[in-house]
């Protein structure tokens, strides 16, 4: 993490000791198809756990923060698409449940926090803390309503209660196990064990040109393996959509709602003061204080003199690794994004000020200000086709989920769908044959919706189903039951297997005849070179590590970290094909890195079996729990999971 980094979550950012508490610390980007424009209350439940509701506000907080971490890590790769395939939305729903159900399993074992308990955690979280004591009451406010949305303190503090509830009945039903020095330090040594190796891959791939198959050689083959290639259930699909774009085009939103609209949400609109400063640091970390000062102030006078080049003392100057190459430039930023004497001293400045020196707990700070942004807010005239656009959206969903649900009475037979469809001018599509992991035409991969069609009997149409343009009642109009084919039909993949087969024997044949010979050679690589083939030397590599042309080959891993330096391997197989490895170095660990290393790991270990005590017996325990999931409401915020 960077300098800069550092300065802004010192003090906006809570770092937590406790996991489950999730808090969202910044303005989240919020996915095209996760917002409560869909009609959703921030206070209407979406889920229930032994009749605790779980509602679309905590949903949301936790499903920001899970996509602004995905963001941070793989940037604009992760995008709302992609985000939809992981299918981050159900898995955020389960871990919402899943802590409702331990939260109930809590008060169920008579598990309970005293307000003296969540005081004393509240006073010991570093996000509250400034030099090492307590913010003070205003302060610690203040931090909770920064955050988006707004935190009241018993909305914290509650959050609070649950996360020490669960920690406690983690503790009373784990707190026993341990795990005995001979199994950390074997699995210290077997973690950091390294090798270096000299691979002679002989891949498959490169003989399968070499390969002839023949129709004689695919009869055997096929009658061996015939289940490998049963083609599974398929089914004509049949259905209408009522189309949210389509409703849209019937809706209009008079002049007064988006008005009201604007006023109701200005905050969306308001831009808060920010200010564009530079700095140069000095650091304190390690040094004598009044030796670094008197640098500081040195580099002041230089700053402050006429003609005098800011970004060039930054250059030359300044500590902040994050921004001394860029002449010290921290950009814009609004209040709570530095610390406090930062803060306050860039806000109290105007354009081209350079202050006298600021102390922060990073060090001395030489700050120019390079621009200010006063408050600002965006009039209605600037936003209004963009508000319009999305309450047109708005009532479109709503419209269309109404109209969805109100058919529901009326569609219950394959000539009610078609009546329906009529009447209402719904698009209706049928498809071809279909298996149940197949993409549906016209409204892609849609698991729920495969899941009943596969599952409903003749003249049956399934209830309102959400899709990412509306919501469609699908029929089946034909079906095609599992069978195993004849081979004329699947003559290419089996061809294609064969020839697979063919090639890895080969590759096997030659590995194991070139191992005999680059075990007797005086010079590995040179054996290597004359029979053809090509040495890959890796670098020094762990247990696990994927290895170039092999990949992560536990056969691979065994043979090298049980051979001495030097020594040559037999044939092993991998995944792509066949190899001979001949390990050119190996390092051990050494007794003080056991030592120095092994209660880390110790914990690691410790915990990794207490989570898995604690999954299992949670797992037990929500068996015998009611738990309500509202598909509706679901449907509404997410686009269907």
């Amino acid at each position: 993490m960077t300098m800069l980094d550092r300065m802004r979550r010192h003090k906006g950012w809570l770092k937590w000791s406790l996991a489950l508490v999730v808090l969202t610390f910044v303005v989240f980007y919020i996915p095209d198809f996760l917002t409560t424009t869909t009609g959703a209350s921030p206070n209407e439940t979406i889920a229930d756990v032994e009749g605790e509701p779980i509602t679309v506000g905590s949903f949301t907080r936790r499903y920001n923060a899970q996509v602004q971490a995905y963001r941070n890590a793989y940037g604009g790769q992760m995008n709302d698409q992609l985000l939809k395939q992981l299918g981050i939305d159900r898995q955020i729903l389960q871990q919402l449940i899943d802590e409702e159900a331990m939260v109930a399993e809590s008060r169920k074992q008579g598990i309970t926090v005293s307000d003296v308990e969540i005081r004393e955690r509240i006073l010991a979280l570093p996000g509250f803390q400034e030099s090492g004591k307590f913010v003070g009451e205003q302060r610690y406010r203040q931090i909770l309503q920064i955050q988006n949305p707004p935190l009241t303190t018993t909305e914290f503090e509650n959050s609070l209660r649950r996360a020490l509830m669960i920690e406690k009945l983690r503790t009373a039903l784990t707190g026993w196990m341990s795990v005995n020095d001979t199994d950390v330090v074997a699995e210290f040594r077997k973690r950091n064990e390294k090798v270096k190796l000299d691979v002679v891959p002989v891949t498959a791939e490169a003989f399968k040109s070499q390969v002839m198959v023949t129709d004689a050689e695919l009869v055997p083959f096929f009658e061996k393996a015939k289940d490998k290639y049963r083609i599974g259930e398929k089914r004509k699909i049949k259905y209408a959509q009522v189309n949210v774009e389509q409703v849209r085009g019937t809706i209009t939103v008079p002049e007064a709602e988006i008005a009201a609209f604007y006023q109701q949400n200005l905050s969306q609109y308001q831009t808060p003061a920010q200010v564009r400063a530079s700095h140069i640091l000095f650091k304190l970390e390690g040094k004598d204080e009044k030796v670094v000062q008197a640098l500081a102030e040195d580099v002041l006078k230089k700053a402050t003199a006429p003609s005098a080049d800011f970004a060039a003392l930054a250059k030359q100057y300044s500590e902040d690794d994050s921004n001394n190459q860029n002449g010290g430039d921290l950009d814009y930023f609004g209040r709570g994004r530095m610390v406090a004497e930062f803060e306050q001293a860039a806000f109290g400045m105007k354009a081209g000020e350079i202050s006298n020196l600021v102390k922060t707990a990073f060090g001395f700070h030489i700050i120019k200000v390079v621009d200010n942004k006063s408050d600002q807010t965006r009039p209605l005239a600037e936003v209004r086709t963009e508000l319009e656009d999305q309450l047109k959206w708005q009532k479109a969903q709503a419209e269309a989920e109404r109209l969805a649900k109100s058919l529901e009475a009326t569609t219950k037979t394959p000539a009610d769908l078609d009546k329906v469809a009529k009447e209402r001018n719904l698009a209706v599509v049928e498809t071809g044959l279909v298996a149940s992991d197949e993409p549906i035409q016209g409204v892609g991969a849609q698991p729920e919706i495969s899941g009943r069609v596969f599952g409903m009997k003749d003249g049956e149409v399934t209830p309102a189903m959400r899709v990412a343009t509306g919501w469609v009642f699908a029929t089946v109009t034909g079906r095609q039951d599992s069978y195993l084919p004849q081979l004329a039909e699947v003559k290419a993949k089996v061809a294609d297997d064969v020839r697979q087969e063919k090639a890895a024997e080969m590759a096997k044949q030659r590995a194991t005849a070139i191992a005999t010979e680059l075990k007797n050679a005086k010079d590995f690589a040179a054996a290597a070179k004359r029979a053809g083939l090509e040495v890959k030397t890796t670098e020094l590599v762990a247990r696990g590590t994927a290895i170039p042309d092999l990949g992560i080959s536990e056969a691979v891993d065994a043979a090298a970290f049980a051979l001495p330096p030097g020594g040559v391997s037999d044939a092993i197989s991998t995944a792509t094909g066949t190899a001979v490895i001949r390990v050119v170095e190996k390092v051990g660990v050494t007794d003080t890195e056991v030592e120095s290393g092994k209660d880390v790991l110790r914990d690691e270990l410790v915990n990794g079996r207490r989570d898995k005590f604690f999954g299992a017996y949670m797992q037990k325990a929500k068996s015998g729990l009611k738990i309500n999931i509202k598909q509706d409401t679901l449907a509404r915020i997410t686009g269907g999971l």
